[in-house]
C-alpha cells in the first residue's frame, strides 16, 4: 500500500499556491505548500482584484477582509493627457451579475496574509517557508519529491504536485515544457510614490491608463501611494532611466510641480505573453503564472491564477473522491486553458496595443470608440463582462 506524507504538495506559497492550499485543506486535503523565500514579499507586484474574483474570495471572508486594506474602483478609464479627455467604464452596469461591481485596489501581498493566516488554521495543511523543490519523480500512484531547507534535505511522498511557483516555473521546466509565447521589446519602470494625483487631475479614476504625447503611463491607486507605470523610451539604457533624476523627469512630465516627487519604491520589468501547451502531465498540474503569463494591462494575470486555484481545487477534490485521474485533470485544462489564451492574454495583448498607439489621429480614433461604448448600456455591459473576466468564467463553465 503506497505511503504518502500529503495528499498534495504544493510549490509555490505566493497568493495562487495559498489560495489553492487553503481550498483544499477546508475540504479535508492533506496539503504542504512550499515557499523558497523565508516570508511573504510585501514587493511591487499585482494590485487590481477584479468582481468575480471577490465573490469567489468573499465566501470565506477573504474579499471582506480585503476591502478593509484596499480602495473600491467603481470606474475605471483611458485618458488623453494633458487634456483629460476621456473614457470612463462604470462598472455598476454589472450589479445584477456580481455582489462585487468595482475593481478593488489592494496590493496582492495582503490577499498572501489573509490566506496565510486561515491555511494555519487547517490541520491537515502545512506551509514550509524557506523550502525549495529540488526536484521529483511521478508514477501510476503518486510523486517523490525531493526538497531543501537550507541545508536539510528531505523526501516526500504525495499523491499529486502543484506547480504554483510563479513566472519561472520550477515544476514546468522539470515537466519539459515549453512555455509558447513572446517577451515584449520594451521595459516598464513602475514607480511608487505618495503624490496625490487625484487632486492635479480633474476626474482621475484609481484605475487609470493614459496616452501622451509620444508614450504612455498608467495610474493606480492603492492605500496610501500611487503606483505610476512609465514606458520609458527605448533608445535609452534601463538603468539611465531608472535614475533619481530619469524618474523624477518622468513624474514631472505627469503633474509639473516646483518640488520633488517622494518615490517610494522603483523596479524595472518586462513583460511577457506566454502560455503551456498543457495544464497537466500525469499527476503533476501547473496553476497561475506558472502556465500563463500576460500583460498586466487589464490586470488579469493575478485573477485569473486564482481562478486557476478555485479550478484545480475542485479537480484535485474530485480525484480524492474517486474520480478518474487524467478525465478530470483533463477537463480542468479545457476549462481554464483556453480562458488565458483566448480571453486573457489576447484581452490584455490588446490593451497594450491599444495604449502604445503613438499617432495622435488613431488615438483620437481608439479615444471615440471608447467613449462611445461607455455612453452605450448595452455595449458598455458587454464591454465590461468581458474585461471583468466573468466571461470567460462563464465559457469556462459551459465545458463539460
Amino acid at each position: 500500500m503506497d505511503t504518502t506524507d500529503c495528499d498534495v504538495l504544493i510549490a509555490g506559497g505566493g497568493p495562487v499556491g495559498l489560495c489553492l492550499g487553503y481550498l483544499l485543506a477546508r475540504k479535508g486535503v492533506a496539503v504542504r505548500v512550499l515557499e523558497a523565500e523565508p516570508a511573504i514579499a510585501k514587493d511591487l507586484r499585482a494590485s487590481t482584484f477584479h468582481p468575480p474574483t471577490l465573490d469567489m474570495l468573499a465566501e470565506f471572508g477573504v474579499a471582506g477582509e480585503l476591502l478593509t486594506r484596499g480602495l473600491v474602483c467603481p470606474n475605471w478609464q483611458v485618458r488623453l493627457h494633458p487634456s483629460g479627455d476621456r473614457a470612463v467604464f462604470d462598472l455598476n452596469i454589472l450589479a445584477d451579475v456580481t455582489a462585487h461591481p468595482f475593481r478593488l485596489q489592494c496590493e496582492q501581498w495582503k490577499l498572501s496574509e489573509a490566506l496565510e493566516t486561515r491555511l494555519a488554521r487547517e490541520k491537515t495543511a502545512r506551509i514550509d517557508f524557506g523550502t525549495r523543490l529540488e526536484g521529483f519523480e511521478q508514477d501510476d500512484a503518486g510523486v517523490t519529491a525531493r526538497i531543501a531547507h537550507g541545508d536539510r534535505s528531505e523526501t516526500l511522498r504525495a499523491k499529486f504536485l502543484v506547480g504554483a511557483d510563479g513566472a519561472r516555473g520550477g515544476v514546468r521546466k522539470m515537466l519539459g515544457l515549453e512555455f509558447d509565447g513572446q517577451t515584449y521589446p520594451e521595459t516598464t519602470l513602475l514607480v511608487t510614490t505618495n503624490f496625490p494625483f487625484e487632486d492635479h487631475l480633474e476626474g482621475l479614476s484609481n484605475v487609470s491608463y493614459c496616452w501622451k504625447d509620444g508614450g504612455n503611463f498608467s495610474l493606480l491607486k492603492v492605500p496610501g501611494r500611487w503606483r505610476v507605470s512609465i514606458y520609458p523610451r527605448e533608445d535609452s539604457p534601463v538603468d539611465a532611466q531608472l535614475s533619481d533624476a530619469a524618474v523624477e523627469a518622468s513624474l514631472q512630465e505627469i503633474v509639473p510641480r516646483k518640488d520633488r516627487y517622494f518615490v517610494m519604491e522603483k523596479r524595472a520589468y518586462r513583460v511577457h505573453q506566454r502560455i503551456v501547451p498543457r495544464y497537466f502531465a500525469g499527476r503533476v498540474a501547473l496553476a497561475g503564472d506558472a502556465a500563463h503569463l500576460n500583460s498586466p494591462a487589464g490586470g488579469m494575470g493575478l485573477n485569473g491564477g486564482i481562478h486557476d486555484a478555485f479550478e484545480l481545487s475542485a479537480a484535485l477534490a474530485d480525484i480524492l473522491g474517486g474520480a478518474d485521474t487524467a478525465a478530470r485533470l483533463d477537463l480542468y485544462d479545457r476549462r481554464r486553458r483556453p480562458v488565458a489564451k483566448e480571453q486573457i492574454l489576447a484581452q490584455a495583448d490588446r490593451n497594450r496595443a491599444r495604449m502604445r498607439e503613438k499617432d495622435p489621429a488613431k488615438r483620437r480614433e481608439l479615444l471615440a470608440g471608447l467613449q462611445a461604448t461607455a455612453a452605450d448600456p448595452a455595449k458598455a455591459r458587454a464591454y465590461l463582462l468581458k474585461s471583468s473576466m466573468i466571461e470567460g468564467l462563464r465559457i469556462a463553465a459551459a465545458v463539460a
